[in-house]
């Protein structure tokens, strides 16, 4: 099932230190990826909904860069909660979905308001370990590869 396509790569330049924005990225399996602060062992990456961000912002009443929210991966879709424990290939790499990530409070240094914004309905986006190394580029698609039931309503396309 086609969930959306990559819209945005980031890599955390030091811990606390500010996200650099990437056209392209190595996903090292079982890690994270390459340029990248080493992960805690169960987030070896961090993905968002652009949805959810688009929502998050209008809720603050701010234009605010995506990846001030710290996520690797920005997937143009409208949510990603219902991928939670299946497993998702972005273009060669594939990820098993582990978790929801949780808004830390780092997220309220970056805009008051962030991190509550960010708590209900999965907003913070999603973490997964790396199953299947390669590279992740922007424009590519992101597909489920496993775990969806005829009907079941996950992580579907933003709408304009």
């Amino acid at each position: 099932m086609n969930i959306g396509k990559v819209i945005g790569l980031a890599i955390k330049t030091g811990v606390g230190a500010p996200m650099r924005e990437v056209s392209q990225v190595e996903a090292i399996e079982g890690a994270g990826l390459a340029g990248d602060v080493p992960p805690k062992p169960h987030r070896g990456v961090t993905l968002l909904a652009s949805g959810h961000w688009s929502q998050v912002c209008r809720e603050l009443s701010a234009e605010l860069p995506w990846h001030i929210r710290r996520a690797n991966v920005l997937i143009d879709c409208h949510e990603l909660g219902g991928l939670i424990g299946r497993t998702i290939r972005l273009g060669e790499v594939e990820l098993e979905i582990l978790g929801e990530t949780k808004p830390c409070g780092m997220m309220d240094d970056q805009h008051a308001g962030l991190r509550a914004a960010l708590v209900p309905d999965c907003r913070a986006g999603v973490h997964g370990r790396i199953l299947r190394a390669g590279t992740i580029r922007v424009g590519d698609n992101v597909m489920a590869l496993d775990g969806f039931r005829a009907g079941e309503a996950v992580a579907l396309p933003a709408r304009a």
